[in-house]
C-alpha cells in the first residue's frame, strides 16, 4: 500500500501547486500586463470613485436615465453573487405579472409613448446582469429622457449613436447600448 500511496501524494501535491498556484499567478500575471482593465473586472472611475463595471448591469428608475434591462438576481438586482435567470416560463403567472409591472412602469413614465415596447425592457436575461439594451429599448426611451432632462431629442439621439456598440465582426449579434456608460455620457453633457 505504501507503494502506492507515496506516488499518489506526491502527484497530488504537484498537480496542485501547478494547477491551483502556479498556472492561476502565470495567468493573473500575464493578464494584468496585457488586459489590465479587464483583469480588473472592466471597472469605470470617475473623480477617483469605482462607478461600477461595463460588464455588470445597474438598476437605474429615475426618468431622466436610460433604463437597464431587469434583472432576476435577488436578493437585490444586479447581484453577481445570485446570478441566474429566473427560470420562470412564459406560461408561469409570476413573470406574466412581472412584465405586467414592468409595462406599467415605462408606461407611466412616458404616458404619450404608444410605440411597441422591446422586451429587452420588460424580462430579465438569462444571467440577470445583462449591463446593456437592444438599440430598439434604447431608441423607445429617448423622447421621455429628452422631455425629462430639458434636452433636444436630436441631442440625445446622438448621445445615443455614439454609445451603440456593432456587432462583433459586424455580423455577431445585434447592435447594443451600454446603459452605464450611456447614463454617465447623459449627466456629463448637462
Amino acid at each position: 500500500m505504501n507503494l502506492q500511496l507515496r506516488p499518489a501524494l506526491t502527484l497530488f501535491v504537484a498537480l496542485s501547486i501547478v494547477t491551483g498556484l502556479a498556472y492561476p499567478l502565470a495567468v493573473t500575471g500575464i493578464a494584468q500586463v496585457a488586459v489590465p482593465g479587464a483583469a480588473n473586472g472592466s471597472l469605470i472611475v470617475r473623480d477617483g470613485k469605482t462607478i461600477g463595471s461595463e460588464l455588470i448591469g445597474q438598476s437605474f428608475t429615475d426618468p431622466k436615465h436610460f433604463w437597464s434591462r431587469p434583472s432576476a438576481t435577488s436578493p437585490m438586482p444586479y447581484n453577481a453573487a445570485n446570478s441566474a435567470g429566473s427560470n420562470q416560463g412564459p406560461s408561469n403567472p409570476a413573470l406574466a405579472d412581472a412584465v405586467k409591472g414592468r409595462l406599467e412602469a415605462l408606461r407611466t413614465a412616458d404616458p404619450g409613448n404608444t410605440a411597441p415596447v422591446p422586451v429587452d425592457l420588460v424580462t430579465a436575461s438569462a444571467s440577470g446582469l445583462d449591463p446593456h439594451i437592444s438599440r430598439a429599448a434604447a431608441d423607445y426611451q429617448v423622447n421621455r429622457v429628452a422631455r425629462v432632462r430639458g434636452v433636444t431629442v436630436e441631442r440625445v439621439r446622438a448621445l445615443v449613436e455614439q454609445h451603440t456598440e456593432q456587432p462583433l465582426q459586424g455580423f455577431i449579434g445585434d447592435p447594443r447600448v451600454n446603459v452605464l456608460r450611456l447614463n454617465l455620457a447623459l449627466d456629463a453633457a448637462r
